[in-house]
């Protein structure tokens, strides 16, 4: 399952995001998202999880979790059109 992870602290790097979901179960891939013109990130990312359940338990819990000073916003990732 590819899960969405918004409202993230600018300092937030990948390997964090990692740490934090692999409480959960298997990480596959993470990627935060960087501003192409600035290098910095622009506060979210994705992580991908191959176990669906461990997925869902990871955004129930997550969502709205404080994370470095911010609340998450942890939900299943919608497809790109």
């Amino acid at each position: 399952m590819n899960i969405y992870v918004g409202n993230l602290n600018y300092n937030v790097r990948e390997a964090d995001l990692q740490q934090t979901l692999e409480d959960y179960g298997t990480v596959s891939s993470v990627k935060v998202i960087m501003d192409r013109e600035t290098g910095k990130s622009k506060g979210f990312g994705f992580v991908e999880m191959a176990n669906d359940a461990e997925a869902t338990k990871a955004i129930a819990e997550l969502n709205g979790a404080e994370y470095e000073g911010r609340a998450m916003v942890v939900k299943e990732a919608r497809p790109k059109f």
